[in-house]
């Protein structure tokens, strides 16, 4: 079982930045694919970014390549989103979610366990 901790949340205005963290338990996290997805709204749940178990390999979303970064730190177990140049289209709830397969890393049903979420609010 792994639990999944979210934070770094908040209000931000719009071309403003925030850092998210998310705190995993597993005892072997270096052995797992992570993302972060982020719902808003009346919305699906929508893939945001993806890391590979060590780092090495990063899949962004078109909506946020450029402005968006994930990081790891396995030997914290943790991973991190740093979001630059936020817009208010960003706001939604951010969620943290790892996976130990080989599926598609965009989809939500690749993954495993999932955090509750930190809300990011982006006013304009």
């Amino acid at each position: 079982q792994v639990q999944l901790v979210e934070s770094g949340g908040g209000l931000v205005q719009a071309g403003g930045s925030l850092r998210l963290s998310c705190a995993a338990s597993a005892r072997t996290f270096s052995s797992y694919n992570m993302g972060w997805f982020r719902q808003a709204p009346g919305k699906e749940r929508e893939f945001v970014v993806a890391i590979n178990w060590s780092g090495g390999s990063t899949y962004y979303a078109d909506s946020v390549k450029g402005r968006f970064t994930i990081s790891r730190d396995n030997a914290k177990k943790m991973v991190y989103l740093q979001m630059n140049s936020l817009r208010p289209e960003d706001t939604a709830v951010y969620y943290c979610a790892a996976s130990l397969g080989t599926g598609r890393a965009f989809l939500p049903r690749a993954y495993d366990y999932w955090g509750q979420g930190t809300q990011v609010t982006v006013s304009s």
